[in-house]
């Protein structure tokens, strides 16, 4: 089987190996900012005028104008109150966890990200219905009156989205902070948006927190958390925000000068997955607006490569699993890209 593992090229819409091209139908890149010439060039403009990195902490008293600058940004452009901006996903949701934890029994949903894991694998039931129906009930019937639910926003392996309304059914007496990690699907699913459409089911007792890594989809090489301006306030004064270095200013200064590549970026992808949905005919498993589809084919893997075309695969959830095979389509294909790969597959 050929290794893909030492690429010494950027994962965009061809991967060349061994002077053969192969089209690329995975990773999390799904906007296909990461490879797009006009983003890179914007990366560039903010390392001229930034630097390669600022190696001091945010609350130093010589700081730089684009980590202020992003932080209003990103929460003007995705509805929250406040945001906080660090180095990485995985720093961001460590650091809100191991606050919350402090505040009220954490309670993990099914399938969560390891980086939202407190210390070990929560080890939750898999059925995310049957799990938030029974959270709502032990809530209500608890004596402890406060918790915190950590979940991801999304399944993007299966894919699934999960339904957040059911909480809506918690008692008004009990007070909660709902965490949600939405790392695959914001800015991807919704334009300009996380993930949850509506907010309607969040009472004055439910706080909603959202952290991303916005390495993914939006190409920026920082972790974000979006919340009330209280909440904000409270976590820019704790140790573990004031002593890590900040992300890469010359990320973040694309980030904010972005906005018009995105649009048609944005665009771009929602047609692909129109486009792709309607050949693949229900064949494969999606969720709509989302680029990943799934399939349970274990010989699926082979007979792409052997076409010249390279998907995910690995067993899932568990290593004991069935290969789970995961398609991701990027702002990149073109028409006749999804055609070639619906061909191989056999649905089209």
């Amino acid at each position: 089987m050929e290794n893909f593992t030492k690429l010494d090229q950027p994962t965009g819409r061809s991967i060349y190996l061994d002077g053969k091209e192969y089209l690329f139908f995975g990773g999390t890149s799904y906007l296909g900012l990461a490879t797009h010439s006009e983003y890179i060039e914007l990366f560039i403009a903010g390392l001229r005028q930034y630097g390669v990195n600022n190696g001091t902490s945010r609350n130093n008293n010589v700081q730089q104008a684009i980590f202020d600058k992003a932080e209003q940004y990103a929460a003007q452009r995705f509805g929250f109150e406040a945001a906080l901006l660090l180095s990485s996903g995985y720093l961001a949701t460590q650091f809100v966890v191991k606050a919350l934890s402090k505040e009220g029994e954490l309670l993990y949903a099914p399938s969560c990200h390891p980086s939202l894991w407190l210390d070990a694998n929560p080890n939750v039931a898999d059925d995310y219905t049957a799990w938030s129906l029974q959270t709502v009930d032990y809530i209500n019937q608890s004596e402890e009156t406060s918790f915190v639910i950590v979940s991801n926003s999304l399944d993007n392996m299966k894919p699934e989205r999960y339904d957040f309304s059911v909480f809506a059914g918690i008692s008004a007496t009990k007070k909660v902070v709902l965490l949600l990690d939405d790392s695959h699907g914001i800015g991807v699913l919704r334009e300009n948006g996380i993930s949850l459409a509506k907010r309607d089911f969040l009472g004055k007792n439910i706080e909603l927190i959202v952290v991303a890594s916005l390495a993914k989809g939006l190409a920026t090489d920082a972790g974000l958390i979006l919340a009330k301006d209280e909440r904000i306030e409270q976590f820019r004064k704790s140790n573990f925000y004031s002593g890590a270095s900040p992300s890469s200013p010359a990320s973040l200064y694309a980030f904010v000068n972005a906005e018009k590549i995105y649009q048609k970026q944005f665009e771009k992808l929602q047609e692909n997955i129109r486009y792709f949905s309607s050949l693949s005919k229900g064949y494969l498993n999606a969720i709509a607006n989302f680029p990943v589809f799934s399939s349970n084919d274990i010989s699926l893997y082979a007979r792409l490569m052997e076409a010249g075309m390279l998907v995910s695969s690995f067993p899932y959830p568990l290593a004991s699993d069935p290969l789970l095979n995961r398609i991701v389509i990027n702002a990149h294909h073109t028409s006749e890209d999804l055609k070639r790969i619906s061909h191989a597959i056999g649905i089209y």
